[in-house]
């Protein structure tokens, strides 16, 4: 499966990204195959690796800030790995080289 969530402290004020930080530390320390862009990060492995990874990652934050917001959408799909790279390729694949869409 894969589990993209967004964790984020509420009533700290606007730069947040310093909690951020304790999340995704928690989520690279794990050592299952992961991916943060601009809005979230992405873990992959079984349901309750992921999920236990998630609520560390929440935990990490909670421990400074009183409130916390989580988002968090989940691929649930038996049999399929490295669908973080694999599902990008696709994509990739049907744009092209150049960038175009091919038909």
């Amino acid at each position: 499966m894969i589990v993209a969530f967004s964790v984020s402290p509420l009533g700290v004020g606007e730069d947040v990204g310093e909690y951020v930080a304790d999340a995704v530390r928690v989520v690279r320390e794990s050592g299952l195959p992961n991916r943060t862009d601009a809005m979230f990060t992405s873990i992959e492995g079984e349901w309750d690796e992921v999920m236990d990874v998630v609520k560390r990652a929440v935990a990490a934050v909670e421990a400074r800030s009183g409130r916390v917001s989580l988002v968090l959408k989940a691929d649930i799909r038996h049999g399929v790995t490295d669908g973080l790279t694999s599902k990008v390729e696709t994509v990739e694949r049907y744009l092209g080289e150049d960038g175009t869409p091919r038909g």
